[in-house]
């Protein structure tokens, strides 16, 4: 299949905000970045032999309150919402895009968003009305499950609501869109959000991704097998590309990202951190823990390239997906090798691990910190070069850069790959 191509576009970035393992907000982001700072820890609530899962990298010391108004929505904010939000509420601060002012009409939002999970707590009260004897009775749902439930329970878990949220917030009116589509659910809700300004329908878009996997009803329902088995040195587990390297790591977090077409942002005298250059994205055929080849990877590299009018010589790093298993990161590496050679790559898995749908947004906060340091991000963790990954990994320290172009990757494990093609102002 021919993977989408966007056309060269104006799109520019003015505002950012991140909730993360490593820090909340962009300057904590990207000072953890520089100290070279890993998010991952055991799970105190879950580290015990019962659970297949006992490290993860969780947001610490957040208080949604500090963010969400009116506060009375916190009700129907589900975790995953409520950093999106916040997230969402920062990028806008910082662009300023409220105080200069914005036609509601044009003024969109689209999100990335996973399978948002139930809090069991909740279904304590309605699993017991249910029971009959020892077993659950479905025939007493209506007549008595269902009146234990909150009313508004279900707007809590719904993935749509992330977006909804926050265009509800800023009076954003234009197209509100949400993507779940795994790992690849962030980037391809940026590739909507400049498909957007690019056909017109809107000036400003707030765009990103918000995704959990510490949860236990992830674990049951996914295939954690790819998750490594290690649990002692928490913050040495994941290790993208590395020879060592035996499996992923849960995180959660989310970031967003003000896009915003160029004339505008020019006009109100908007402070632009980088542009979009160009997008793509592939499909393959695969199966969860099977062999993958990467064939998507490369057609969502080539085309993006080709979309932004660069060559492979004009891309200063590539932020890639770096898993940390065996074979998606060998695939990945021979993708990026056979189109890019022997461009520096770093993997901020490393940071944080999978964060699912906020992943891809996330990470490309990682190569906006490169254009404004001068720094790409190090790897951590890689410490034995796999010859079957044979990619440039920045690592020991970052890499200083002049690179005015940087490829963001990101792929689910259900074969959809996309590439993003970023570049300094």
């Amino acid at each position: 299949m021919e993977p989408m191509i966007s056309p060269a576009s104006d799109v520019v970035i003015t505002g950012t905000g991140v909730v993360s393992p490593i820090g909340i907000g962009s300057e904590a982001f990207a000072s953890a970045l520089a100290a070279g700072h890993s998010g991952v820890r055991r799970l105190p609530v879950f580290d015990t032999d019962e659970f297949p899962v006992r490290i993860g990298a969780e947001v610490v010391d957040f208080d949604a309150k500090q963010y969400v108004t009116p506060r009375k929505s916190l009700k129907v904010m589900s975790r995953s919402i409520q950093l999106a939000f916040a997230a969402a509420q920062m990028a806008v601060t910082q662009s300023r895009i409220a105080v200069a002012g914005v036609a509601h009409e044009r003024f969109g939002v689209v999100f990335g968003a996973d399978w948002i999970q139930v809090e069991p707590d909740e279904l304590i009260d309605a699993f017991r009305a249910g029971v009959n004897g020892e077993k659950f009775d479905f025939t007493k749902w209506d007549e008595g499950a269902l009146g234990e439930l909150y009313p508004l329970w279900m707007l809590k878990y719904l993935p749509n609501m992330p977006a909804c949220h926050i265009a509800i917030a800023h009076d954003a009116r234009g197209p509100n869109n949400t993507i779940v589509l795994a790992e690849a659910s962030s980037l391809l809700a940026m590739a909507e959000g400049v498909r957007v300004i690019e056909r017109g329908a809107a000036d400003v878009m707030i765009v990103g991704g918000t995704g959990s996997r510490i949860h236990p009803l992830d674990w049951a329902f996914r295939d954690h097998v790819l998750h490594s088995p290690r649990y002692e040195e928490p913050t040495r587990v994941s290790r993208p590309f590395d020879l060592e390297r035996d499996g992923m790591v849960y995180g959660e977090g989310a970031a967003a990202v003000v896009f915003e077409r160029r004339q505008h942002a020019e006009a109100r005298g908007a402070k632009i951190l980088a542009r979009v250059l160009g997008f793509a994205s592939a499909f393959e055929n695969c199966q969860p823990g099977q062999p993958f080849e990467g064939t998507a990877i490369r057609a969502a590299i080539r085309q993006s390239l080709r979309a932004a009018h660069i060559e492979p010589g004009d891309v200063g790093h590539v932020n890639a997906h770096g898993l940390s298993t065996r074979h998606h990161d060998r695939a990945e590496a021979a993708a990026i090798r056979d189109i890019l050679g022997d461009v520096p790559v770093t993997a901020l898995k490393s940071y944080f691990g999978n964060l699912g749908a906020g992943t891809g947004a996330v990470e490309m906060l990682g190569s906006l910190v490169a254009f404004e340091s001068g720094q790409v991000p190090l790897t951590l963790n890689y410490e034995h070069p796999d010859p079957e990954c044979p990619v440039n990994v920045v690592h020991g320290t970052p890499l200083a850069t002049n690179g005015k172009a940087a490829v963001v990757l990101n792929h689910a494990t259900t074969g959809q790959a996309v590439a993003l093609v970023l570049a300094r102002e």
